[in-house]
Parts: C-alpha cells; sequence; structure tokens
C-alpha cells in the first residue's frame, strides 16, 4: 500500500459514520413500517399510501422490495468497514450520499407515520435526486469485481428504480389528498400519462447509464405491482392496468437492448 493509499483520518470517521448510521437509520425505517406492530405504511396517513387508495399505489407485496435493499444498504456498511476499504476512491466518492440515502428512508417514514403528505413528498424528492447523485458517481468509475456489482451497483440500482416508482405514488397521493380531480381529464388517462412518463424517465436513465439492469428491474417490479393492483384490486381500471404491464415490459427490453449494444461497442 503505497502513501497515497493509506487511510485518513476522514475514511476512518466515514467508516463508522456509515455503519453506525445505517444501522440506526435501518432499525428506524423497519420500527416505523409497523413490520414489528405498530401501522404499517399503507394505513398511515389515514391510509394514503394503501394499495387502492390511488390509481398509481401499487399492490402490498410490491414493498417485499425493500427486504432487498436494506440487505443491500447493510452489506454495502460491512463491506465499506473492511480495513482494505478505508481509501478506495468509490467509498470516498458515495459513503455519506449512501448514508444520506438511508437516513431520508428513514425520515420519510416518520413523516408518513405523523401524517404529513406534503413533505413526505418533499423528502423523497431529495432522497431521489441523492440516488440519482450517486448513479452519476457509480456511472463516471470502472466498475471492480462482481462483490462491488452486487453490493454496490446493484444495491443503489434497485433503490433508485424503486424510489422513482415510489416518488410518483408519493406525488398522486398528495394531489387526491389535495383534492385534486384531474382538471377535467379522467382520472385513468391521468394514469396512463403519468405512467409513460415513469416509463420514459427509465429508458433514459437506462440509456444514460450504457443499461445498468437494477434500475430498471426496480422500476418495472413497480409498475408490474401497479398493474396489479388495478386488475384486482377495488379502485380497477384496465387501461391503467395495461398500461403498467406495457411499461413494465418496455422498460426491461429498453434497459437489455441499451446493455447488449454497450458491450458489442465496448
Amino acid at each position: 500500500m503505497t502513501l497515497l493509499d493509506r487511510p485518513r483520518p476522514a475514511d476512518r470517521v466515514r467508516q463508522v459514520a456509515v455503519v453506525v448510521g445505517t444501522a440506526v437509520a435501518i432499525v428506524g425505517a423497519f420500527l416505523g413500517s409497523g413490520a414489528a406492530g405498530g401501522t404499517p405504511i399503507q394505513n398511515a396517513a389515514d391510509g394514503a399510501f394503501g394499495p387502492d387508495a390511488t390509481l398509481l399505489a401499487p399492490a402490498v407485496p410490491a414493498f417485499s422490495i425493500w427486504s432487498v435493499i436494506y440487505l443491500g444498504l447493510i452489506a454495502y456498511a460491512v463491506r465499506q468497514a473492511l480495513p482494505r476499504q478505508a481509501s478506495r476512491a468509490v467509498h470516498r466518492s458515495i459513503g455519506w450520499w449512501v448514508l444520506g440515502s438511508a437516513l431520508l428512508n428513514a425520515a420519510w417514514i416518520l413523516v408518513v407515520q405523523a401524517g404529513s403528505l406534503p413533505l413526505s413528498l418533499v423528502v423523497i424528492a431529495v432522497l431521489l435526486a441523492v440516488l440519482v447523485t450517486i448513479l452519476a458517481r457509480l456511472r463516471s468509475r470502472r466498475r471492480s469485481g462482481w462483490i462491488d456489482a452486487l453490493v454496490i451497483d446493484g444495491t443503489m440500482g434497485l433503490y433508485l428504480g424503486w424510489v422513482l416508482i415510489a416518488t410518483v405514488a408519493d406525488a398522486t397521493a398528495v394531489l387526491v389528498r389535495a383534492g385534486f380531480t384531474g382538471a377535467g381529464i379522467d382520472p385513468g388517462v391521468w394514469g396512463v400519462l403519468v405512467l409513460c412518463v415513469a416509463g420514459v424517465i427509465a429508458v433514459a436513465l437506462a440509456v444514460w447509464d450504457r443499461g445498468r439492469l437494477a434500475p430498471a428491474i426496480a422500476t418495472a417490479w413497480g409498475c408490474f405491482w401497479i398493474g396489479i393492483a388495478r386488475a384486482t384490486g377495488t379502485l380497477a381500471s384496465t387501461p391503467v392496468a395495461v398500461t403498467a404491464f406495457v411499461v413494465a415490459g418496455a422498460i426491461l427490453v429498453a434497459a437489455l437492448a441499451v446493455r447488449l449494444t454497450s458491450r458489442r461497442r465496448a
């Protein structure tokens, strides 16, 4: 290890902060979500995020993706805390941002449990911006082995892709609770339009990031469960359900196509 590669005091501080902060955030999120008792998120804020609260609310099984994301965040916190990882440029670049994302997620849950929908939208918008920043920083660096691909790229990609859909659902819940009725346009049409916009954003993200699969998988997952909710729930809408399924498939196909094209050019 050269002098330039030796850990700095700031690296040790970051390692400890990421471990402690991530642990606190995940425990807080776990308890706040109602997983250990209390009010589940879908029932908080008078059911604003329930599967049949709005046309763009996903079915409850969609939220199981959080288990994977939380495991990934734990794995990242542990990996970056290893002695030989302290001075790696990738952790210096994203470590504090990853910690910030975990804390923002916990804050979102607390805000929702407190019933403040407008503030929840602000928090999740900031979280989305933080995750985009992380992805941008990862994009500028070469991947280093399958462990990084799984723990860093995979976790952050799933996180971003899911939060994109969660932001759409949150914004819709805020508008519905505020009394927005569509400005003369049928709610089903709004649902279709918003899903198409979300799909375009997801495809653009895949193109920009050369076909990274994790964000596409998570966004498609969210769209799929929106489709299930609209096809089987009490707030049924065939146009929204069909659009959600089509958008989910289009996102995956686009990401795979971009990935294959990028590999051939390389």
